[in-house]
């Protein structure tokens, strides 16, 4: 895992119409959400717990998140 920030990789499915994230960084981490600021609060709450299950030994806020996003459209 990168020491210095967790990375979640975000794709949106036009489908479903939920945002749905994942992290290498962070095992078991899958989420969904209707929007962005829904996505964010869940990984603030979700990241740290999953971190402390897994017994990586991270104290919860002393990693920064980056949310990379994936997001595909047909313009007219």
């Amino acid at each position: 895992m990168d020491t210095k920030k967790i990375t979640v990789d975000a794709e949106w499915d036009s489908q479903a119409r939920v945002w749905t994230a994942t992290s290498n960084d962070v095992p078991g981490l899958v989420v969904e959400a209707k929007n962005c600021d829904e996505l964010v609060e869940e990984l603030r709450h979700l990241v740290p717990e999953l971190l402390s299950l897994n017994g990586n030994g991270v104290k919860p806020g002393s990693l920064p998140i980056e949310i990379r996003s994936h997001l595909e459209f047909e313009y007219a």
